[in-house]
């Protein structure tokens, strides 16, 4: 993997295809180097395996050099996409490798159609706020106590929308 210094400033073009089981090793090392409680390979799986006539999940995978950099794992429904995880290996932040994801899932909504998408980000996750605020997302709520589970924080919903 090209190192941060080794890399300009600049934006690093990617090729944004869909997530195969041979991207699945480089998805889950960028997952443990992003989250302080990663999804597991398990989870993954499970989480790409489920679909019913309401909506269907779908994994995308960025890609440079023939190298995973990106991934998003989101939900699509007839009337939204629900972005579920999405993460940037760490020498590949601030290169607009998100921004280039985010945009491929903003080219799939259609002002008659799929015209909203959402994202769950928590209350200390301050730089994916700032990332989602950039890309034109509005938290529309606060959801109390949401990750009690396994620390004490907040989620902010944050919603894109065509509908300005």
């Amino acid at each position: 993997m090209a190192t941060a210094s080794a890399l300009s400033k600049k934006e690093v073009p990617v090729c944004i295809k869909w997530m195969t089981e041979p991207d699945m090793p480089e998805v889950l090392k960028i997952e443990e180097k992003s989250f302080e409680y990663p999804w597991t390979e398990k989870e993954f799986r499970q989480c790409l395996k489920e679909r019913n006539f309401f909506f269907q999940r779908v994994g995308l995978a960025a890609e440079y050099r023939q190298k995973v950099v990106g991934f998003v794992i989101y939900e699509s429904s007839q009337s939204r996409i629900f972005i579920l995880n999405l993460a940037v290996h760490p020498d590949f932040r601030r290169k607009e490798v998100g921004k280039q994801i985010i945009k491929q899932l903003i080219n799939k909504l259609h002002p008659e159609r799929k015209k909203k998408i959402f994202v769950e980000v928590r209350e200390t996750n301050l730089p994916a706020q700032l990332f989602f605020h950039q890309m034109g997302f509005w938290a529309i709520c606060i959801v109390r106590g949401f990750y009690q589970d396994y620390c004490p924080e907040d989620l902010y919903l944050m919603q894109y929308s065509l509908e300005k």
